[in-house]
C-alpha cells in the first residue's frame, strides 16, 4: 500500500505492507538510520521517535496506525528548541560512551522537557524507563537532562563514580 507521512517536517511518500513497523519504514525505505533497532519488542527504547510530540517505540508502530501523524526523528529532533538544547547538553556532558542507545535516550528527554520543563528526578526516572543503555551512562543522562533543562546538577564525572 502507498502512505503519505509527516517526517522531520515533510511529507514521504512511502509504500508498504500495512503491517510494516514505522522503525523499518524509517531505516529501510526513507534511509534514516539514526532510529536504532534493538529489541524489536519495545523494551530497550532505542528505536524511540515522536509520534505527535509524544515518544514511542517505533518498532511498535505499523505504517498504517501513523495515519496523519507528525513524525520526528533523531535526525530531525534538532530543528526544535528543546532538542536542540538536549543534544548540546549531551555533548557538553560527554553523555555517549558506545553510542547506540543515545537516539532512543535523547529523543525520550526531548519529550520529557517539551512538556515538563523543570522536571524532579522521579520526572525524569519515569521518562526515561525503558530506556536501556548497555554502558550504563545513566548518571551522565541525567545529568545533561538537568543541563538542558537549566537545572542545578552534579558534576556529571562525580556521578559516574
Amino acid at each position: 500500500m502507498k502512505y503519505s507521512i509527516h517526517v522531520n517536517g515533510a511529507i514521504k511518500r512511502v509504500e508498504a505492507d500495512a503491517d510494516t513497523p514505522l522503525l523499518w519504514v524509517l531505516r529501510d525505505t526513507l534511509n534514516l538510520k539514526g532510529t536504532k533497532f534493538a529489541c524489536g519488542t519495545g523494551m530497550c527504547g532505542a528505536c524511540t521517535v515522536h509520534l505527535n510530540g509524544a515518544a514511542r517505540r517505533s518498532c511498535l508502530i505499523s505504517i498504517a496506525n501513523v495515519g496523519s501523524g507528525v513524525v520526528t526523528t533523531i535526525e530531525g529532533i534538532g530543528d526544535t528548541p528543546v532538542g536542540k538544547k538536549v543534544q548540546q547538553a549531551w555533548l557538553d556532558i560527554d553523555v555517549v560512551q558506545c553510542g547506540y542507545c543515545q537516539a532512543g535516550q535523547i529523543m525520550s528527554a526531548a519529550a520529557l522537557l517539551a512538556t515538563n520543563t523543570k522536571p524532579s528526578d522521579a520526572d525524569i526516572d519515569h521518562a526515561m524507563a525503558g530506556n536501556i543503555c548497555r554502558c550504563a551512562t545513566y548518571p551522565r543522562i541525567r545529568a545533561a537532562i538537568k543541563l538542558a533543562a537549566g537545572l542545578p546538577m552534579i558534576d556529571a564525572r562525580e556521578a559516574d563514580a
